[in-house]
């Protein structure tokens, strides 16, 4: 379907108007396998469509976010705060946005932020204006082409930038493990939050696989637990955890999990209304531990547990393609990066002018 390129006199308007249809489309095409509340996805769907200024967007796409559609985000933040940005400028139609205007917003927007981030921008923004060149059209019949490719904007081609992980040591992970037991937490909820954690640590899966886990897709088998997991791209693994790390959590967890009414998808992780949690709340309950026996680190949420367990897995088997299965990932060169701390590889290049 075609549209005409501005139907308003507001730029504002215009631009909502572009951004609703492209998030229409989104909601409509991105993954809905973490989607726990349809009745709530649908809702968000009709206020984006009807949505009069991007406050009203903002909370639009929030909702479609806590629905459950958990990679909206990352579309959205980027054209926000395009739409916020456009408000400061004296442009007055979507024909003026060019590459040296995109290329300035991008650098502000992106100051002192990763790479990685300046990546994600630039492709939000090509994807969004090839989406409006595709769906514009006068009355005639032509369409305007804005043609946005940004190919000459630093720090956005390729992955030279990307940043070796953040990962606890041997001994900070001893102290970690011991950690979890011990950091106080909330009597009601400590056997869950504790129980997550040990899952995230001692098998390095994703923060979302930790949440979205159903619980019959957890199985005993002997003395061990062995956990479905449904990763990125709807792939499945196997990952395996010793009983005797969570054989106590995990039926204390089951036994107040009985109480709770109207678990959403039969999660195994849920709050008391039965909904999944959050990934900032995963992300907190680390910090505490982490803080709590005075580990501090350039970051502190949950997802360093998973670089934490894939550098000790291969620093004792220096076994690449068993961290890729072990992390789920889909590509051998992913995995690689944890190669960068074989310290028995890099004293080889150390010795190397020993013989002179």
């Amino acid at each position: 379907m075609t549209y005409k390129l501005e139907p308003f006199q507001s730029l504002s308007r215009n631009y909502l108007f572009w951004l609703s249809k492209f998030f229409v489309h989104k909601i409509t095409t991105l993954s809905n396998r973490h989607i726990h509340n349809t009745h709530s996805l649908s809702e968000s769907l009709e206020e984006i469509r009807l949505a009069e200024t991007l406050k009203d967007f903002e909370r639009a796409i929030k909702k479609a976010r806590n629905s459950g559609m958990i990679g909206i985000n990352t579309y959205a933040l980027p054209l926000i705060k395009l739409g916020k940005h456009l408000k400061t400028t004296h442009l007055i139609s979507l024909k003026e946005i060019d590459e040296a205007f995109l290329s300035e917003f991008i650098t502000l927007s992106t100051a002192r932020l990763s790479n990685a981030t300046k990546r994600n921008y630039r492709i939000v923004l090509i994807g969004f204006f090839g989406f409006i060149d595709k769906h514009n059209e006068d009355e005639n019949g032509k369409s305007h082409i804005l043609n946005i490719a940004l190919k000459n904007l630093a720090g956005t081609r390729g992955k030279s930038g990307l940043k070796l992980p953040v990962f606890l040591k041997v001994n900070e992970i001893e102290e970690f493990l011991k950690s979890i037991d011990t950091t106080p937490m909330n009597p009601s909820t400590q056997a869950r939050d504790r129980l997550i954690v040990k899952f995230i640590i001692y098998t390095g899966i994703r923060v979302s696989e930790a949440i979205n886990l159903i619980a019959q897709k957890v199985i005993k088998e002997g003395d061990i637990y062995m956990l479905n997991i449904q990763g990125k791209g709807d792939k499945h693994r196997v990952v395996m955890i010793k009983a005797t790390h969570i054989e106590n959590l995990y039926c204390q967890w089951l036994t107040q999990r009985q109480n709770i009414p109207n678990i959403k998808n039969n999660l195994l992780f849920c709050n008391k209304s039965g909904k999944p949690l959050s990934q900032p709340y995963v992300y907190r309950i680390v910090r505490k531990i982490l803080l709590h026996i005075g580990i501090h680190k350039e970051k502190m949420g949950a997802h360093m547990l998973r670089h934490s367990f894939a550098t000790l897995l291969y620093q004792r088997h220096k076994d690449l393609v068993l961290v890729q299965e072990a992390l789920g990932h889909a590509d051998l060169n992913t995995s690689r990066i944890y190669t960068h701390f074989d310290k028995d590889r890099l004293i080889k290049a150390a010795n190397l002018m020993d013989q002179f």
